[in-house]
């Protein structure tokens, strides 16, 4: 018996429908991931970087943790986390944590310096200065703080400034005298963590990289290139400071030697998406990609990028030969 026509294309309808919904319900290709660690201090300039990667590259998703960067190079060092890419901003944290058990390379990739955040309603935030910086900070009811050392490179290298300012200045005891105006609960295990603490007025003064002041629109003293670890030039008079810090294990020490602030990147050895992580760093490192986005966010980049020799550059996957530099 033929159907009337009103049913017929009722059921033509239903047919047409079903098979639009299988289509729609059919397995989509998974989106790769890529697991970054990463200093909090490079938080702003990925979080920009991983947007333009994500529209350029759609089937592959960023996943980005950040933090102080000895700790998160020790959550994969010590914890096994599983990460594809670590990004450190001390470039001595990927040589001494994770090469050569977790890493095989280190490239370096950008600069920075310390700089010493505050706002308006800091107090005397009408009066410091590059000259009188560390008068203010002694002062009783002046509230400053820094990131962990033991957790955080901005955190030994805030401790650096202030040995170097004792030198620099002809100040006999002028480190001591500092940081016993700075209790600890001033130090945060993150220098980005300070940030908030400067806007909400919880705190008056705060060391950071000049990168993370121009990018929360913080005000700040830029410090004379003898002391604020932003010039290779001065390395020889940077390593007189020294910091300890705890080691790869507990109750063990090492300490930290005064060096212009170089930033470093690599892959893990064991990444989930190695693929992934070395189209993410050939975009990062190309001079008209990420670096572009580190230099205008107020971070200058190596152009090109460095390796400490030539079998490091031959050992690069993909196209990262051609994005560095052999340089000591």
């Amino acid at each position: 018996m033929q159907l009337p026509v009103s049913r017929r294309v009722f059921s033509h309808l239903l047919i047409a429908i079903a098979w639009v919904v299988s289509i729609n319900a059919a397995p989509v290709a998974a989106m790769q991931k890529v697991i970054i660690f990463h200093a909090g201090s490079l938080t702003v300039p990925l979080a920009r970087i991983e947007k333009d990667f994500e529209a350029a590259n759609p089937g592959i998703d960023i996943l980005r943790e950040a933090g102080g960067s000895t700790k998160m190079a020790r959550m994969i060092s010590e914890l096994g986390k599983p990460a594809d890419i670590m990004a450190s901003a001390d470039y001595k944290v990927i040589d001494k944590t994770l090469i050569p058990a977790h890493a095989d390379w280190n490239i370096r990739f950008a600069t920075n310096q310390l700089v010493l955040c505050y706002t308006d309603n800091s107090r005397h935030a009408d009066q410091v200065n590059a000259d009188n910086w560390y008068d203010i900070l002694q002062k009783k009811e002046v509230v400053w703080g820094h990131s962990d050392p033991n957790l955080d490179p901005c955190g030994y290298r805030s401790l650096m400034v202030l040995q170097l300012a004792e030198k620099f200045y002809n100040q006999p005891g002028l480190y001591d005298r500092l940081v016993a105006n700075r209790p600890e609960k001033n130090v945060r295990p993150k220098s980005v963590e300070l940030v908030s603490l400067l806007k909400t007025g919880n705190m008056d003064y705060a060391w950071e990289y000049l990168s993370v002041a121009v990018q929360h629109e913080l005000k700040f003293v830029k410090l004379d290139d003898h002391i604020n670890l932003g010039n290779y030039k001065f390395d020889d008079f940077y390593k007189q400071a020294q910091v300890k810090v705890t080691g790869k294990k507990p109750g063990t020490w090492m300490t930290r030697t005064g060096k212009s602030c170089t930033y470093g990147i690599t892959i893990v050895k064991d990444a989930p998406n190695a693929a992934g992580a070395t189209r993410f760093l050939e975009y990062l490192l190309a001079a008209d990609g990420g670096l572009k986005v580190l230099k205008d966010m107020g971070q200058p980049p190596f152009v090109p990028c460095r390796v400490v020799s030539q079998g490091v550059k031959d050992a690069l996957p993909g196209t990262l030969p051609a994005l560095v530099e052999v340089r000591e």
